[in-house]
């Protein structure tokens, strides 16, 4: 028991800066690691399992940098977006429960005793506009201001009058004092998209930018 505690601490310290990690994350040190043993870590409390292939230390802080790192590493390519990253930016005041994210792959929801973690598929062409932002050991990939709006514009095509844009209670002095108009405007002609342009004229126009 003691030799497998040993285990254990070799492994954390290996493994300190990773947010979260899977058993071909271990075995790259230690190529004969049991894959049992991290289930009798879980059962111990050392380890959480997140999802199929993927676990966390106990002991790291559940914060939401920590979650949203989690969110880019169990389904990747992708990066925090729509709901959670315009309540990061307080551009919406409701809480969003999940961490919303934008991907390549196919549109998923992963349940876990953490999160919930939800994944809006887009085309690969459009997986742009984010920046890989650090706190403390972790890193975590999130939309700018300007490509979450576009995102969550993009994927709610049913949001199509003033009404509707003002429903969302956009904070407009956030909008105005954080938005990069330029940037948005460049990002939307990437697009090529005239039904997300003539959104974004609906948008701007419901809270008077």
């Amino acid at each position: 028991m003691f030799k497998n505690y040993m285990k254990y601490i070799e492994l954390r310290e290996k493994l300190k800066n990773r947010s979260v990690f899977s058993l071909q994350d271990i075995r790259k040190f230690d190529p004969s690691f049991y894959r049992t043993r991290l289930s009798e870590w879980q059962k111990k409390g050392y380890i959480g399992k997140i999802v199929r292939g993927y676990y966390a230390f106990a002991d790291m802080p559940q914060n939401d940098a920590w979650l949203f790192s989690v969110a880019n590493a169990i389904y990747s390519p992708s990066y925090i977006s729509l709901e959670m990253a315009l309540s990061y930016y307080h551009v919406i005041p409701e809480s969003v429960y999940g961490i919303t994210s934008v991907t390549a792959r196919k549109t998923i929801i992963f349940r876990t005793r953490y999160s919930e973690f939800l994944y809006h598929k887009v085309s690969p062409r459009l997986i742009f506009g984010y920046n890989a932002v650090r706190s403390g050991t972790v890193v975590y990939r999130i939309a700018e201001l300007e490509k979450a709006i576009l995102d969550f514009l993009y994927l709610h095509p049913e949001l199509k009058t003033e009404n509707d844009m003002r429903e969302l209670r956009i904070d407009a002095d956030e909008i105005k004092y954080q938005l990069d108009r330029a940037r948005f405007d460049s990002y939307l002609r990437f697009f090529q998209n005239k039904a997300l342009e003539q959104r974004a004229h609906v948008f701007f126009s419901a809270i008077n930018i």
